[in-house]
């Protein structure tokens, strides 16, 4: 998980898309059913980028699994700033075989700073896709 680590903290949020598989599953703290895809999940993280301050990783936890001969589980604990409120959150990560990142789950709290970020982030996320659909045009 240090490629993504890595990545998410220097704030190169366009080299992401290359960390995840194509079908990639993305559950949101702020959404009810998931997101697939990687093309979808790049919009989502560019919001992110946008709507999170100050992101900072401050543990790591990785998990071997033994029948995949790999470490397959991650979880990266972090702190950010939504406006002038402190969150918390864990990014929950599995990779497959082919060491992509496959499942992508995030948990946040408090809730007064997760509802100023589901407000923000519902901004940022209709404008992404907005720009990716002419993109597209």
């Amino acid at each position: 998980m240090h490629t993504f680590r890595a990545a998410v903290e220097a704030g190169d949020f366009d080299s992401l898309p290359a960390l995840f598989a194509e079908d990639v599953v993305f559950r949101s703290p702020i959404a009810h059913k998931p997101y697939r895809g990687r093309d979808t999940l790049a919009v989502i993280l560019q919001a992110v980028s946008r709507v999170f301050e100050d992101l900072t990783y401050v543990r790591e936890i990785g998990g071997a699994s033994p029948e995949k001969g790999h470490e397959a589980d991650h979880a990266l604990v972090f702190t950010a700033r939504v406006g002038d409120l402190e969150i918390n959150g864990c990014d929950f990560l599995h990779t497959g075989a082919d060491g992509l990142i496959d499942e992508f789950t995030v948990m946040l709290r408090p809730l007064k700073a997760v509802n100023a970020f589901a407000e923000k982030m519902s901004v940022e996320f209709a404008k992404a896709m907005e720009a990716m659909q002419q993109d597209k045009a």
